[in-house]
């Protein structure tokens, strides 16, 4: 693994002095370097990646300095508009430069929500006329890649990339996220264990992107709830409450459960007040907030900070009036709301995951005909 120190010092020699983006796994140390030594002004985790480039192009309209944006690869769609509507050289000519994790890299084994993603990483570059560079060696030519990424988006006045693989900015075996001392009892197995138990045995449920899926998985195994009810949204970060109302409107004898996370709800925020103008009484929307990015290695979110209660109140779900803390208000919550929906409760859970969780490993589209098969025997 590249050297975090020599590699920020690289970067703040080049001119770089304003890093935002959305953490990923591939670029873990880099982030946590970043969260660590930089400045709360000069370090923004961001709510998305087109988020992030806004808050790049404003900096950089303010100092003239070359900001970096970095991402995993997942999210160049969420930031394609801002830098082709803004950045290009066509519109406003924004330098800056994008740090982006080559998941589904064709070289490495990965999951297979990332495999399309990683072949077109290099050909959407292209296309969008981002020239580029892959960090691949921890050697001078990290360094030589990064002084040419910072020089030719200054030269050029437009968005460059350096696109990196995996083990050069994070350790070979990424450590999990260290519970603490967490001032909360629940896990977010056991949250998702108490919700289970309180609806109804035919209800629907989506799992977020990451371990959620892992763990939902799981319990509705030990519950003897099978797999044909279920919806794993082991991609598309963001978009899980959105899955779960298309369900609820099309499956309306059905109660649908929407187990999210809470980088992942503030990724697209928009969606809660969809929610809320749809109103379906039976969408039932839990945040599992512990306050940090775990699935890619533990970076803080917001998640603690801000209130999801009052949020998803005033976008029109009916809550508790607080966020739940213990496996008892949370029961008593789930069962207040249940069919009063579109319903919505913020949990608060310490970090961590279970040491002998088994992995997940399914056929994707065999288990979305098995949801079809029991939502249409349903109807």
């Amino acid at each position: 693994m590249i050297d975090q120190k020599k590699f920020h010092e690289c970067l703040r020699d080049a001119g770089v002095e304003f890093i935002t983006g959305v953490p990923d796994s591939l670029l873990n140390d880099f982030c946590t370097y970043a969260e660590a030594e930089l400045p709360r002004d000069r370090h923004i985790i961001a709510a998305n990646e087109g988020n992030a480039i806004g808050l790049a192009v404003g900096y950089h309209f303010s100092t003239g300095s070359v900001p970096l944006v970095y991402m995993q690869n997942s999210g160049i769609g969420n930031a394609m508009n801002p830098l082709l509507s803004l950045t290009s050289q066509d519109v406003y000519s924004v330098p800056l430069v994008l740090l982006v994790g080559w998941r589904g890299d064709p070289a490495v084994k990965d999951h297979v929500q990332h495999k399309k993603q990683g072949e077109l990483t290099p050909v959407l570059l292209d296309n969008m006329d981002i020239p580029y560079r892959v960090i691949d060696q921890e050697d001078e030519t990290a360094f030589e890649a990064v002084r040419w990424a910072v020089d030719t988006a200054r030269k050029q006045n437009s968005p460059t990339a350096l696109l990196v693989k995996k083990g050069m900015l994070c350790k070979a075996e990424k450590k999990d996220t260290d519970p603490g001392d967490s001032e909360y009892g629940m896990s977010r197995e056991d949250a998702i264990g108490i919700v289970l138990k309180c609806v109804p045995e035919d209800a629907l449920c989506v799992a977020t992107t990451g371990r959620a899926t892992r763990e939902l998985y799981e319990q509705s195994a030990m519950q003897g709830r099978g797999h044909d009810k279920d919806f794993l949204n082991v991609g598309a970060m963001g978009h899980a409450s959105s899955i779960s109302n298309g369900l609820a409107l099309g499956a309306k004898n059905r109660q649908v459960v929407c187990f999210d996370g809470d980088a992942a709800a503030m990724m697209h925020m928009g969606s809660m007040v969809t929610s809320g103008v749809l109103g379906s009484s039976n969408m039932l929307h839990v945040v599992l907030n512990n306050g940090v990015h775990e699935s890619v290695g533990g970076q803080p979110s917001a998640g603690h900070q801000i209130n999801f209660t009052a949020i998803a109140e005033n976008s029109g779900y009916r809550t508790v009036g607080r966020a739940v803390n213990t496996t008892a208000e949370l029961a008593d919550a789930v069962k207040q709301l249940l069919g009063r929906g579109p319903a919505f409760i913020d949990i608060h859970i310490r970090k961590g995951i279970r040491a002998d969780l088994p992995p997940l490993k399914v056929d994707h589209q065999d288990l979305k005909r098995q949801l079809m098969k029991n939502i249409q025997q349903g109807a």
